[in-house]
């Protein structure tokens, strides 16, 4: 049940837009990156990859230095996009 539930987590981060970087980051760099920030602030919302994406830009102040890097904050305090290198 919990490989299911990791499974279906990496599968919504990357459908929900956690882009890719200039270098592709691999599937396992961005589970890497954000698995324990969506299973602490979004797990009630998994799978559903609108209420995670939302979620975690709810939460991005919040979120690890290493899962930020996978999001970019505006400038004019705006909503979270993901990043597009």
């Amino acid at each position: 049940m919990r490989h299911k539930l990791i499974l279906s987590l990496l599968a919504s981060l990357t459908m929900a837009g956690v882009a890719y970087t200039a270098h592709a980051a691999s599937r396992d760099e961005q589970t890497k990156a954000c698995k324990a920030d969506a299973m602490h602030f979004c797990a009630s919302d998994i799978p559903n990859k609108q209420k995670i994406t939302a979620c975690m830009k709810t939460h991005y102040d919040e979120l690890s230095p290493g899962c930020k890097t996978m999001f970019h904050k505006p400038a004019d305090g705006g909503s979270k996009q993901p990043v597009n290198r």
